[in-house]
């Protein structure tokens, strides 16, 4: 089959579609076809082995898993044996390293059926954006009818799902990014945007219930001047930037370590975990019109690597997608 590998970290160049072997799923797998793929931030992060302090993780001289790709949506071709609630002919979608690819073996754990109404590209740009976002403000910080929420990178993939999100739990959401995507994260349901090129949302009087950062552009102390006295801060592992840092936003999470015990406000790592059931609320907010992916573009297989550079370069709108 056809699928993007790297051998190697670096920039978009590392990456090249290869022939490899077709995956034959466990006991506990589902083999999916790939109709779609999408984009992630996690993707550049392996790709360039990036923050170097994670390689022992990554793999510390070439990634250990070669083929890229997190998020997919597809069509189930076999299932293991222990796998009861798929099969064969069923639109799916999910997580699963090696995305990038004809086929994927997943978890059956990662997999849940494909919301209606949507097509694959759709399905695609859903798994780890708007799983991320919905731990973050479901689960963490339990957001509830009226608190003030803030979030950081309001136009990113994993942004723009919290924003919707956000207004669906009833929040007063107020959304920060530059200039040119005001009016598309205002259309999302922003109740306020903030534009940072002209604003620095740190330096205002308001104060925040809950604030998401999807960037780590700020200090740990900036971030805390807007929260209420019990407020939340949800840390994320940040987006792409140029690369060759040695500790990235790991920065910020060792601070958080060394503060949270001792203050008031609730200081949480964003983990992002696959399971089913969160895929399957995602499909019934999806079904109910509550959450829509939003696709800056889509690209072939064969143009991973542009997509991979219009992502660092351009810094994409929402979600980038790979049709297979």
């Amino acid at each position: 089959m056809k699928a993007v590998a790297q051998d190697r970290y670096g920039s978009a160049d590392v990456l090249a579609v290869k022939d490899v072997g077709k995956p034959v799923p466990t006991a506990t797998q589902v083999l999916v076809r790939v109709h779609a793929a999408a984009v992630n931030a996690l993707d550049w992060h392996f790709m360039h082995g990036d923050p170097k302090i994670m390689r022992p993780m990554f793999g510390l001289t070439r990634p250990r898993v070669r083929i890229r790709g997190r998020d997919f949506a597809g069509v189930v071709e076999a299932v293991g044996s222990e796998v009861k609630d798929l099969h064969p002919g069923d639109e799916v979608f999910g997580e699963a390293d090696g995305s990038f690819a004809e086929y994927v073996c997943a978890p059956g754990d990662t997999v849940a059926r494909k919301p209606a109404g949507l097509t694959f590209e759709q399905a695609a740009a859903i798994p780890v954006a708007a799983n991320t976002a919905l731990i973050g403000l479901r689960d963490l910080a339990k957001v509830e009818p009226g608190q003030a929420v803030l979030i950081n990178g309001a136009s990113g993939g994993v942004g723009t799902f919290a924003v919707q999100l956000a207004k669906a739990y009833g929040a007063e959401v107020t959304a920060v990014c530059r200039a040119r995507n005001v009016e598309m994260v205002r259309s999302l349901g922003a109740d306020h945007v903030v534009d940072y090129t002209q604003e620095d949302f740190t330096l205002g009087r308001k104060r925040y219930d809950v604030v998401l950062d999807l960037v780590g552009n700020h200090s740990l102390g900036a971030f805390r001047r807007v929260l209420t006295p019990t407020g939340t801060l949800l840390l994320s592992g940040g987006g792409v930037y140029d690369g060759g840092s040695l500790v990235g936003p790991m920065a910020l999470f060792v601070r958080r370590k060394l503060v949270a015990p001792f203050v008031r406000q609730r200081l949480l790592e964003l983990p992002a975990v696959a399971s089913r059931q969160n895929l399957t609320a995602l499909s019934e907010l999806a079904e109910a019109g509550k959450i829509t992916p939003v696709i800056d573009r889509t690209y072939t297989l064969s143009e991973v690597p542009e997509a991979m550079r219009y992502v660092v370069k351009e810094h994409a709108r929402a979600k980038v997608v790979i049709t297979v």
